[in-house]
């Protein structure tokens, strides 16, 4: 079963739902958020390829 750990984005109008959202001021930051939870969480970064990575545990 795959699960969304978190959310990782620029725009607060992009995104919402039930998992964690963190925002990012640039994409350089959005990216290394994204890999710090990721590793802290035992997960892997998806890039949605508009501005938003998806934390999942695969």
């Amino acid at each position: 079963m795959k699960l969304i750990l978190a959310v990782v984005a620029s725009d607060h109008t992009q995104v919402g739902g039930g998992a964690p959202i963190f925002y990012a001021s640039s994409p350089e930051q959005r990216a290394e958020l994204a890999l710090l939870i990721a590793k802290v969480l035992g997960a892997a970064v998806h890039d949605l390829h508009n501005g938003v990575l998806v934390v999942v545990q695969h």
